[in-house]
């Protein structure tokens, strides 16, 4: 193995063992569990609390309510007595009784709380089709009358692909592109600046430099960080696509997720497109300026320092961009949209609002490519000078002699 595999290895296994990288993979999953739970707990205990009892003194009424799920029902406490004494002790919201009497459906409910406009209409459609069948038997009409009497009007509904939907899609297409973006840019851009500013002015790196040189060193820690970097973009990948085939089967999530599934199919390809290159692209090129921060700070105590010129400009394409978010055509979207470090935030938002051409997205990456390779190749000429100077004298002097001494 090459001495800068090896400074790759090390880096990578120590990031990756770490208890700040296991608990910034798990975060998100343990938050969508834990979400999930306390709705499912909630909706569960509501439910419950929301459910509606049917008494009837006829069973077969009874049973074909319940069966037709016109209102929330329990098939428990089916008798009057049972009924009122769940009402009292607040398992139930209510209960419906049903009764037959002189061929006339009597139907009376008793709860804590009205029944809602929606539940209402329910049930009276319910009652009333029941009582038109009671009458069609009681007037002993012909199979032609009773044909004529059920014949309904034919309504058609044709509905084309809404631009709402859409639009909807696009909206939050961008905004979980954009926030993934900005957590794991935050994240790694102040992970790596601390750990190049904690070995600075060590006499290891002394050592070190006089074992290899500093750019391979250097080009070993940014594999090494992007590593671990690519590590858990996958694991959220294999996560998200587990999540997704879940979904539909979970009683949780069944319902929400039919009801939505367009919607989420659309974001879904908005986001495993160009533009989650375009995130890996844009992580990579702001680890390699965080690290490039990290070596000019002159002690480890200012490691928290270090990070904050990769912050600001992390920080400035965020807004840009949030700011921005329904302006895709604006002039200066357009040209931001290839300026190295922020076209990851403004390029997405051009191929998500469909105002961009393959040729365009082309150019833009490429000149994203070539920065980070350019950027990567200079950080790693002029990091022995960077590392090695311990004097107090400030960002641009330090630069400045870092230059210096390559």
């Amino acid at each position: 193995m090459t001495k800068t595999g090896i400074v790759a290895g090390e880096t990578y296994a120590r990031q990756v063992k770490s208890w700040s990288f296991l608990i910034l993979v798990l975060s998100p999953f343990l938050f969508i569990l834990l979400s999930f739970g306390v709705g499912y707990l909630s909706a569960s205990t509501s439910q419950a609390r929301n459910t509606i009892a049917v008494v009837a003194n006829d069973s077969n009424l009874r049973q074909e309510f319940i069966q037709s799920n016109t209102l929330q029902t329990t098939g428990k406490h089916a008798t009057l007595p049972t009924a009122k004494q769940a009402l009292q002790q607040n398992k139930i919201q209510g209960y419906l009784v049903l009764k037959t009497e002189n061929n006339q459906i009597q139907v009376t409910y008793h709860g804590t709380k009205q029944l809602e406009s929606s539940a209402k209409q329910a049930l009276q459609q319910f009652v009333i089709q029941k009582q038109q069948h009671l009458n069609q038997q009681a007037a002993n009409l012909t199979s032609r009358q009773l044909h004529q009497l059920n014949q309904l009007p034919q309504i058609q509904e044709k509905v084309e692909k809404g631009e709402s939907t859409t639009d909807l899609a696009k909206l939050v297409s961008f905004w979980v592109l954009l926030f993934l973006m900005y957590f794991i840019l935050v994240t790694y851009t102040s992970t790596t600046a601390q750990e190049i500013a904690s070995e600075k002015g060590t006499k290891i790196m002394e050592i070190i430099f006089s074992s290899t040189t500093a750019r391979k060193y250097f080009y070993g820690k940014m594999l090494g960080v992007f590593g671990v970097i690519v590590t858990q973009i996958a694991i959220y990948l294999v996560g998200g696509f587990a999540l997704y085939g879940l979904a539909p089967h979970l009683a949780i999530t069944k319902t929400l997720f039919q009801q939505y599934r367009d919607l989420i199919d659309q974001v879904l390809k908005n986001f495993f497109s160009v533009n989650l290159l375009y995130v890996l692209l844009g992580v990579v090129i702001f680890t390699i300026l965080a690290a490039l921060s990290g070596a000019l700070v002159t002690r480890p105590e200012d490691a928290t320092k270090a990070a904050q010129p990769a912050l600001y400009l992390v920080m400035l394409g965020f807004f840009g961009a949030l700011t921005l978010n329904k302006q895709a055509e604006l002039l200066v979207v357009k040209i931001l949209s290839y300026v190295p470090f922020l076209s990851s935030f403004f390029m997405p938002l051009r191929v998500i609002d469909g105002s961009v051409s393959g040729l365009e997205v082309l150019g833009s990456l490429i000149i994203l490519v070539l920065s980070i390779a350019g950027l990567t190749y200079y950080v790693g000429g002029i990091y022995s000078g960077l590392m090695l100077q311990t004097d107090n004298v400030g960002f641009w002097k330090s630069f400045k002699r870092g230059i210096q001494i390559r």
